[in-house]
């Protein structure tokens, strides 16, 4: 089985920017896919959309103060 890490930095786009791009990217996710988005700040609102479409999720907290979001089904 092999896992692809696909990565999108959406640190500084305006809402709902950041909302648009990563629900796109989880679209084309294949089944062992990851996505690891990159953020200014912490994506409270992601999180609920997240647990309802059925992925998982690990945040951490860059030495910059962005965000790294780790995405997966």
């Amino acid at each position: 089985m092999t896992e692809n890490v696909r990565e999108l930095d959406a640190r500084y786009l305006e809402p709902p920017e950041p909302m648009m791009r990563t629900l796109a990217a989880l679209g084309a996710l294949g089944p062992n896919d990851r996505l690891r988005l990159l953020l200014h700040r912490e994506p409270f609102p992601l999180y609920a959309t997240l647990g309802e479409r059925g992925y998982t999720y690990r945040t951490a907290q860059l030495p910059d103060g962005s965000y790294e979001i780790l995405i997966w089904r």
